[in-house]
């Protein structure tokens, strides 16, 4: 009877198991890894300024993946970047990476790797020689902590697959982008343009994702708007208004779903940080009809958490309790720098730390899609010597494009308008997530070709007479040098320049002179680099481009090596749609959506009508006004066989050219300090007795060492201590937080000696109490040791 009773309570135990057990359709998995790259001397990707050099930390890069698998079939993997754009050469090296290590389980085939298209990382990790001049050639250490980044999230979702169900949702966001070239748009056929209500897209698609045991673990969306809130001569590193969206999505579901007996965190209103082991014991939790409340006692002084969603007072300390903390403060002052190791700021890192061990971590990645001719800066663009609305055909002012400047909503505050576009995505986001309900079902399936792009054949239909055309060779036009409204160029370039300069033109037959054919080809552009012809030391850009479609169930991604325009991105769309909506396996409410700046970086499409305007747009589309066309009748030929079953043609493969790699970025040779001092001493510490309110900006500067010795990767170079009880700190605040700001800056370029200043703008929920300052780094001795060190700030009140 024993036996029996033992078996059949292991029978309920196997049926109760998820492992075993399973109503979900797929397999789930998700990941986030760290891929910050150099923050000093390296040129920032995406405005191709040259001035643009890194010289510190806004808030940290990620690189956050999703995989869906069927139990015994297909699989995909979207992997999206806080950064400008995926690389050719870093999808080909990730890809080798994961085949050594999982066989043909992740290929270029199944494996999408995109960009959020910050103007504000570092460059240098593309392969063709236009996008790394600016950067002074190749640079290996923002390469490799990309495709290590990417590696270690992938690697992470795969490790954390487990059954799970996936739900969409869609939804209007109305003031995160306006269109930059509407001249251009407005050139679309006007039959065309009036089955839209807006000239630009402003639909969020979100793909909820739900662990069976666990609850939800993650989202992704897809919404258009460019990563240029953050300007083109800020230099701090930033995942700009997308990468602030992500961390915040991010924050919101860590602290929804930290609110426990054991560990809870203060609530608020504003932009949410993630619960971290700032927060004091809690030894007293109860609730109230409609709120928690939350008591601790820390330092002596009682603090009330506010409850969720209502509006409640600052918590508030008197002058007797300002003065105990103040006494507390004073017995620790800025102590000398020391030593640290290696895995010091690994371990002082806020986030995380709350999470159970074998419970994902929560993943929200907020991805690019046809954002070519969509700004974040809503306000318009406007002269800043007059302050009146630019040109609107040619975005001058007074006939100079560099006087013209789009201004976001926080004009002129670069980072709130970066953090009100993030905050206005990332509450959309939110909505759509919780109200996500239209289950995903359906086949995992995927379809990957390579075409080149310079001499490819396409077939046109107008009004029953077909025509055969070819894309050209790469070209940029003169309007690319004029820039756009989110960072206009220099010289007397400017939009809408369908003749060019003839002196202009004489500096461009010194470099090369484009061939007839190229020049009636690329008509009506005036080519002012012919980069496709351009082989010298090699390739200038790219002819052999990925396409790829990924499908999960009715939910459709078109992986696209550019940046569309609106209108571009919706007859691509329209066209899939209409391919997948004649095949019952889809039925009819199909979910199709554009990942821009995906696999690897070819500049911008535009329609065909938006090309004759020759705006910065249609300049900087390389391969000729058939582009669109080609695109549309190849990924038509991928849709086609996506349906059928059928394999498609791989096509020609891409170079590698690694090995063919120039830099000319100087090394760092060694870092030192004045005599007398140590690295991580203070050069100037906070105000002796200092007490600061919420909103106060709090800046200490310590010598330091240059930060391409240790990239800090997966920990922090800045950190807020908040004093625990009398004796204990905490990590409060470091590098992924908003409101702290690590800057580095040298006496003159090679000089050995620099200084980090850290600011930390106090958040208007921070707890009062005892905090202090921290830094850490890395200093390069003349025979090349790495040596860590730490600095601590004297302490100081927030009141």
């Amino acid at each position: 009877m024993r036996v029996w009773t033992l078996l059949l309570l292991l029978l309920l135990l196997l049926l109760r198991s998820d492992a075993v057990h399973s109503d979900s359709e797929y397999l789930i998995g998700v990941g986030s890894y760290d891929i910050t790259g150099p923050a000093a001397d390296v040129n920032m990707m995406g405005y191709a300024n040259a001035e643009q050099i890194a010289s510190g930390v806004h808030f940290r890069l990620r690189a956050r993946a999703f995989i869906v698998a069927q139990p015994e079939g297909n699989r995909v993997v979207f992997v999206n970047l806080d950064a400008c754009m995926a690389s050719q050469l870093v999808v080909i090296k990730v890809i080798e990476r994961l085949k050594a290590r999982y066989g043909d389980l992740y290929t270029e085939k199944n494996v999408a790797i995109s960009g959020i298209h910050t103007h504000a990382g570092p460059g240098g990790y593309l392969q063709y020689v236009v996008y790394i001049v600016t950067s002074l050639g190749f640079v290996r250490q923002s390469f490799d902590v990309i495709v290590d980044g990417i590696v270690n999230t992938v690697v992470q979702a795969h490790e954390n697959l487990r059954p799970g169900s996936i739900f969409v949702n869609k939804g209007e966001l109305l003031d995160a982008g306006v269109n930059r070239s509407p001249s251009a748009y407005l050139n679309n056929p006007e039959a065309e343009r009036s089955k839209y209500k807006y000239n630009v897209d402003k639909e969020m698609t979100l793909l909820k994702f739900v662990d069976d045991e666990w609850g939800p673990s993650g989202s992704f969306n897809w919404f258009a708007t460019h990563g240029t809130s953050m300007s083109r001569t800020n230099s701090l590193i930033s995942g700009d208004n997308k990468g602030a969206a992500a961390r915040f999505m991010e924050d919101w579901f860590e602290r929804k779903g930290s609110v426990r007996m054991d560990s809870v965190g203060l609530e608020n209103d504003g932009i949410p940080r993630r619960i971290s082991n700032i927060i004091p014991n809690v030894h007293d939790t109860f609730s109230l009809s409609y709120s928690r409340v939350v008591l601790t006692k820390t330092q002596g002084i009682t603090r009330h958490a506010k409850p969720p969603n209502k509006e409640y007072a600052k918590p508030k300390i008197s002058r007797t309790e300002d003065h105990k903390l103040l006494e507390i403060a004073a017995s620790f002052q800025s102590p000398p720098g020391k030593p640290a190791t290696k895995i010091s700021s690994v371990a002082r890192r806020v986030r995380g730390v709350l999470r159970q061990v074998d419970k994902p971590k929560f993943v929200s990645a907020f991805c690019q899609s046809n954002c070519g001719d969509v700004s974040p800066n809503v306000l318009g663009a406007f002269c800043i010597d007059t302050g009146r609305p630019c040109d609107f055909n040619h975005s001058t002012c007074g006939g100079k494009n560099e006087l013209c400047y789009g201004r976001g909503p926080g004009y002129p505050d670069e980072f709130e308008s970066t953090r009100i576009i993030g905050e206005r995505q990332f509450r959309k986001a939110v909505e759509l997530f919780n109200g996500a309900s239209e289950q995903i079902k359906g086949k995992v399936d995927f379809r990957h070709a390579f075409i080149d792009l310079s001499q490819l054949e396409v077939n046109l239909s107008r009004v029953g007479v077909s025509e055969v055309v070819k894309t050209c060779p790469a070209a940029m036009g003169f309007a690319f040098a004029a820039g756009t409204t989110d960072g206009p160029g220099a010289f007397d370039f400017k939009q809408g320049d369908d003749q060019g300069n003839p002196f202009w033109k004489l500096v461009r037959n010194l470099i090369k002179t484009p061939g007839k054919e190229q020049i009636d080809c690329q008509h009506p552009k005036p080519i002012l680099l012919d980069t496709g012809e351009m082989k010298l030391p090699y390739d200038w850009a790219p002819s052999i481009l990925p396409i790829q479609i990924l499908r999960v169930g009715q939910f459709v991604i078109l992986s696209v090596p550019g940046e569309f325009t609106t209108m571009a991105g919706r007859r691509l769309r329209d066209a899939v749609r209409t391919v997948l909506s004649g095949n019952k396996g889809f039925g009819s409410n199909i979910h199709v959506v554009i990942a821009g700046l995906t696999n690897t970086y070819s500049q911008y499409v535009t329609t065909y009508e938006e090309y004759e305007m020759q705006r910065y747009e249609g300049a900087s589309t390389l391969y000729g006004p058939h582009t669109l066309s080609a695109y549309i009748q190849e990924f038509t030929k991928l849709a086609r066989a996506l349906i059928s079953g059928q394999p498609v043609e791989p096509g020609p493969q891409p170079p590698d050219l690694l090995d063919k790699q120039i830099s000319l970025l100087t090394p760092v040779v060694m870092d030192a300090t004045p005599i007398g001092v140590k690295f991580g001493d203070c050069s100037s510490d906070v105000p002796k007795n200092s007490t600061f309110k919420r909103g106060d900006m709090v800046s200490v500067t310590f010598w330091s060492a240059c930060p391409r010795n240790d990239l800090m990767t997966e920990g922090t170079f800045s950190l807020v201590e908040f004093l625990q009880g009398k004796t204990t700190w905490v990590s409060a605040y470091d590098d992924d937080d908003f409101c702290l700001r690590f800057k580095w800056s040298r006496p003159f370029k090679l000089s050995s000696h620099s200084k980090a200043t850290i600011e930390w703008r106090i958040p208007q929920d921070a707890t009062p109490g005892v905090y202090r300052i921290k830094h850490f780094g890395a200093a390069k001795g003349l025979l090349g040791s790495i040596r860590h060190f730490a600095g601590s700030s004297s302490a100081f009140v927030v009141a």
